[in-house]
């Protein structure tokens, strides 16, 4: 019993520091990267280009191991910003804009309720002739409450990853789906993360 009790938390060890350290690379790749994108377009206005509802669960089976003991949800109100960096490629018709994302809402799990808000820099890859967006962001979280049921996220500050691919509707309404991570990263022991499959819908005022 000993030693399976030690296997587990060995597992459970190697989860976390393999999100932590794929956490850590992310943000060295977005640093390490931006350089490198020809047609630079800096100095552009910081600006609200877009507001938005969203919503989304977990699925056990569909998420960074080692999954959630408990069934999660969540919904959120969110603003995008505009960064002052963007790149274009006439050639291939994509645009690369840098994107500051914030969010507040709620988090439910095993009957009870907390307050969580999100602060996420990343990077929106869109082309217009598809109407297709693809985003992602690496960040962190605040949450008023991380006891759910027989899960313990950790404490009240988490890091935050997602991705997403978005649609253009007509409007300037934009749809999209998005995979969104939250876990501590090793700041407090015996915690577990939680994988959320959103939908989302917002309102774009345009780069």
């Amino acid at each position: 019993m000993i030693f399976l009790t030690t296997s587990l938390q060995q597992t459970s060890f190697v989860h976390t520091s393999v999100r932590t350290v794929l956490t850590f690379v992310g943000l060295l790749l977005m640093v390490l990267l931006v350089p490198c994108f020809p047609e630079s377009s800096w100095g552009k206005e910081f600006d609200v280009v877009a507001i938005g509802i969203r919503g989304g669960i977990n699925f056990k089976k569909a998420g960074l191991p080692p999954g959630e003991k408990e069934d999660f949800e969540q919904f959120d109100i969110f603003g995008i910003m505009s960064l002052p960096w963007g790149w274009d490629y006439p050639s291939s018709g994509w645009e690369v804009r840098s994107r500051l994302k914030g969010s507040v809402g709620a988090l439910r799990g095993a009957g009870d309720t907390g307050f969580i808000t999100t602060v996420t820099p990343g990077f929106a890859f869109t082309k217009k002739s598809w109407r297709v967006m693809l985003d992602g962001g690496i960040g962190g979280a605040l949450i008023s409450k991380w006891e759910f049921g027989r899960q313990d996220i950790g404490g009240s500050y988490q890091f935050i990853a997602h991705g997403g691919v978005s649609f253009y509707l007509p409007g300037n309404l934009v749809f999209g789906y998005r995979f969104h991570h939250m876990s501590d990263g090793m700041i407090y022991s015996n915690s577990r993360g939680v994988d959320l499959h959103m939908l989302e819908l917002s309102y774009y005022f345009g780069d």
